[in-house]
């Protein structure tokens, strides 16, 4: 992979864990090579927590994961990858590190130093927090219960060993800071004493050393060094006596087991000062959500954010990576969660900077291929000055599943979605009330900080100091809640860019909307401060005006993935196709012309895009989506179908405190995922009771995140159990289970509608502009829900032996006879990228034109065409197939027909079949074996 920047032809996904190593991969380089693979795309495998099992809570950006092998292994899997001409993406971690282990010696040292670790600026605390008692101390809500409980009960361990005290909390190890660990010593020397030993001076000497040891809230780089030698020099020393004097290490011990003993409320005392002199304040878990103080990935408190916009922070943690693309191991990019940086374009600029100083190439040309995981909202455009070739794919797979959805259905969906139910909320207002729950619940912290911060805003301008608190953080909820994207980039002391000023202007305008009894000043201050006006006679201080506004960009990323995707997603179920990472649930489907707007739209800004169906994220897979997409073709059936089955199982439903569980939502939810889920193939016995699980494990889920009955925080057993047990009754296997017999029968059905959608967005990601990644096995039908469920254990034996059987000729026939084992899947992909892969040009440079389909069933047609210096392709594919019969291919389409002229010789890549196509080539002729096509002008 010599070129740079190395743009790939294809991308396969792979996670990477404990069950997933370095040598497991490069055994599958050479199917994946067969399969027309470019670039593995690689989950993130620097040192995470133990048995992670997606590599985003890094501990070490600087190493690789032990779990998955050693750097011979590693070096052995990309001189592999080398010899088989295939490069790598690598998906790297700038926002956070994972903080729940002691494996991340950073954060170990600040939990020992406070704000005199020289790693104390690597991470986003803030040491000045609104709760006094906090000031200078880190908020671990670690406990599982309130921390006088937890000391009583003795789960917290005091230890020494190796020079160094230790706090044990279960498996997590915290250290004592060493000054406040001085009284141990001193009380280990009158111990001795009154042994009648004279305690060695080396004691007395170090205890002396660690009273002088410059504060834990020393910031003077000078004395930061000088504590951090000094300490590790005591801790040696100490290390060295207590190995070469028994009776120290003896007293020592003793007095750590005294206080540790317990035994009344009094007796606690001792640890309980040891404890609370730490730079750390240890606390139950569910506090985190109100006084937490230092910045989160969302609002996992195990994920500690960094501070990637300090210099020294971006060189630390870019070695090992910036080795990679040196030595050629790494050829791309993809940043997880971009709008979590406190600048993302000049984080951006400084990776390509980087790279064009290590690979000498130009930096305009962007040399290293960049993806951002980048979520747009509606209508939101991609920032044209982020030096990057486009996103990991989100909004490409909702444009997909919306043009493989019938819009004319809306309507009827949406009265059967409120008989059902009886919600009758939009689904705007239930993302609205969802990022409020979540402010309210889970990130009221990060809101009453943004608060507290524009309070003290106000109170330097005599015009806005009369604002109150509350009415001030009410203003920043009621804003964030209404914002139509995930964030805005705006930076201090340059012009906003429009997008940002109409983003911001519409959030407070439906803000305002929201709350009439609130003063409406209040939300121009804040517009003030988030938009200052350039002859505004009332500025406020603006070094403060300027945190404000990118800590409040900061926030309003996470409070809408949590409010949205893992909240509001699980409560508005009116078709769940729609509710995927990046969707709109709320708009019902599109047109084939808006499809190929975006296709040009993509194919004129960023031609490079990753184009995703199928990701560690989504919460469907890519074939129980386009199944469950196929439910907006019968309506009627569906809606039939609903009645009789809720009338079935309305027995099954248990009586939770005076309401029926599952509630008529969660019913409905269900319904949908088993028909996108059930297996295309017959259950063995074992088979079906592991179906079960998997939907009571998505259930159990979606239950909580939806946080209607049941949470995460707060989980309702009775409900969760009720549940559970609703789901095992009416999957029972047994003769007698009327559902199941009547759901079979339907799922049977729509499963065949499901295989040609699945088939036509395999085939129109591997064409549309942009680069086609493959989540790991998903070349074949995967029907698999959220995580994680999508991260079972992929069958590749299975794989390679059908991708064996297709190598050779193969009959259109046999596939659609045979189309319950996926090997049609299977070769519509393999065909097309090994295409792609000999005529790289035609997809990225090829000009993109959208083919009109004319006659009764032209509104089921999704054509067009790649064109490129003599090389063109035309892409068929069905859509709405269902009005077409199964499977839609022949004279069925009737006199459907594309316009325009397409004479010449043309070769079909599925098929082998080779004719001219001529002038308005018929449906009956293009699609006359198999259900979609890609002709090649020969």
């Amino acid at each position: 992979m010599n070129s740079i920047p190395s743009i790939p032809t294809a991308t396969y996904r792979l996670q990477f864990h404990a069950g997933f190593t370095f040598q497991q991969a490069r055994a599958l380089i050479p199917y994946l090579r067969a399969l027309g693979i470019s670039h593995i795309y690689a989950s993130p495998y620097f040192r995470a927590a133990k048995g992670s099992t997606h590599g985003y809570d890094v501990c070490d950006h600087n190493a690789l994961n032990p779990e998955l092998g050693t750097r011979e292994d590693y070096d052995a899997f990309v001189a592999t990858l080398h010899e088989h001409g295939m490069g790598q993406i690598l998906d790297f971690v700038p926002n956070h590190m994972g903080v729940a282990e002691s494996t991340n010696g950073w954060w170990i040292d600040v939990m020992e130093n406070g704000p005199s670790s020289p790693f104390a600026k690597f991470f986003d605390i803030d040491w000045h927090p609104l709760k006094r008692e906090l000031e200078g101390k880190v908020l671990l809500p670690i406990l599982g219960d309130q921390y006088g409980r937890i000391l009583e009960n003795g789960e917290l361990k005091l230890s020494y060993e190796d020079g160094s005290f230790r706090l044990s909390y279960y498996e997590l190890q915290l250290p004592i800071a060493p000054r406040t660990a001085r009284p141990i010593l001193l009380a280990a020397t009158e111990k001795l004493r009154a042994a009648g030993q004279e305690p060695p001076a080396e004691l007395e000497s170090i205890s002396t050393a660690l009273e002088y040891l410059p504060g834990r809230t020393e910031t003077d780089p000078a004395r930061i060094a000088e504590r951090s030698r000094e300490k590790e020099v005591t801790r040696k020393r100490l290390a060295q006596l207590t190995s070469t004097e028994p009776a120290v290490h003896e007293a020592i011990l003793s007095v750590v087991e005294e206080i540790q003993r317990g035994g009344d409320t009094q007796s606690y005392d001792t640890l309980d000062e040891l404890i609370s002199a730490q730079p750390y304040r240890l606390s139950y878990w569910r506090v985190a959500a109100e006084e937490i103080n230092y910045r989160r990935f969302f609002d996992i408190n195990q994920l500690a954010a960094i501070r990637m916009e300090e210099p020294e922070v971006f060189e630390t943690t870019h070695q090992l990576v910036f080795e990679l693309i040196r030595s050629g191991a790494v050829n791309g990019l993809r940043i997880d969660h971009v709008d979590g940086l406190f600048h993302p374009r000049a984080y951006l600029e400084q990776l390509q900077q980087r790279t064009s100083e290590l690979l000498d190439a130009p930096v305009e040309n962007r040399p290293l291929y960049l993806l951002v995981e980048k979520i747009l909202g509606v209508g939101e455009r991609l920032r044209s000055d982020w030096p990057i070739h486009g996103t990991t794919g989100y909004e490409f797979g909702n444009q997909l599943t919306a043009v493989l959805i019938d819009p004319a259905a809306e309507r009827a969906f949406s009265e059967l979605y409120v008989k059902t139910t009886d919600l009758t909320v939009p689904f705007p207002e239930v993302a609205y009330r969802g990022k409020r729950l979540v402010m309210n619940v889970a990130m009221a912290s990060e809101v009453n900080v943004l608060g507290h911060m524009l309070n003290k805003l106000s109170e330097t301008n005599r015009w806005y100091r009369d604002f109150t608190l509350n009415a001030l953080t009410t203003a920043v909820r009621e804003v964030i809640a209404s914002f139509p994207v995930y964030r805005t980039y705006l930076v201090p002391g340059e012009e906003p860019a429009p997008d940002d000023v109409r983003v911001i202007e519409r959030a407070i305008t439906a803000a305002r909307r929201r709350n009439p009894a609130l003063e409406r000043t209040v939300f121009e201050f804040l517009r003030e401060v988030l938009l200052p006006s350039p002859d505004s006679a009332h500025g406020v201080d603006e070094e403060a005006r300027r945190a404000f506004v990118m800590k409040f960009q900061q926030c309003t990323g996470p409070i809408t993935a949590k409010g949205v995707e893992d909240t509001a997603f699980y409560v508005y179920n009116r078709l769940v196709a729609l509710n995927e990472v990046g969707g709109e649930p709320g708009h019902f489907g599109s047109k084939v012309e808006v499809f190929h707007k975006q296709n040009a739209a993509r194919f004129a800004e960023f031609p490079q895009s990753m184009l995703a169906t199928s990701t560690h994220d989504t919460k469907r897979s890519e074939d129980t989506r386009a199944r469950i997409a196929a439910l907006s073709e019968v309506p009627l059936e569906w809606g039939r179908a609903i009645r009789r089955w809720q009338t079935i199982n309305r027995k099954h439903r248990r009586d939770v405190a005076g309401e029926l569980a599952p509630d008529a939502n969660e019913e409905y939810l269900l319904y949908q995922n088993l028909l996108g889920s059930w297996p295309i193939t017959p259950m063995s016995k074992e088979e079906h009771q592991q179906y079960i699980e998997r939907v009571q494990g998505y259930m159990m889920k979606a239950l909580h995140e939806a946080k209607v009955n049941s949470s995460w925080v707060e989980p309702n057993t009775a409900w969760d159990e009720a549940v559970n047990q609703f789901v095992a009754t009416i999957l029972e296997p047994s003769r007698s289970n009327r559902f199941l017999a009547s759901f079979t029968q339907f799922a049977e059905d729509l499963s065949r509608a499901g295989a040609i959608n699945s088939l036509a967005q395999t085939v129109l990601k591997l064409t549309s502009p942009g680069v086609p990644d493959i989540y790991q096995g998903n070349e074949m039908w995967d029907f698999s829900l959220v995580d994680p469920d999508n991260r079972r254990p992929v069958d590749y034996e299975l794989r390679q032996r059908q991708l064996a059987s297709i190598e050779g000729e193969v009959s259109a026939s046999e596939l659609l006879e045979n189309w319950t084992d996926g090997r049609g899947k299977l070769l519509v992909t393999q065909r097309i990228l090994h295409f792609r892969r000999d005529n790289p040009a035609l997809f990225q440079q090829g000009e993109y034109l959208p083919a009109e389909a004319q006659g009764i069933l032209g509104e089921n047609v999704i054509a067009f065409r790649r064109r490129h210096e003599g090389r063109e392709i035309l892409v068929v594919t069905p859509r709405l197939s269902s009005v077409v019969g199964f499977p839609p291919i022949g004279e069925k389409w009737q006199d459907t027909r594309l316009s325009g002229d397409y004479a010449g010789q043309w070769r079909e890549l599925f098929t082998g079949a080779t004719r001219d196509l001529g002038n308005e080539p018929q449906l009956a002729s293009l699609l006359s074996e198999f259900p979609v096509a890609v002709w090649v002008h020969q």
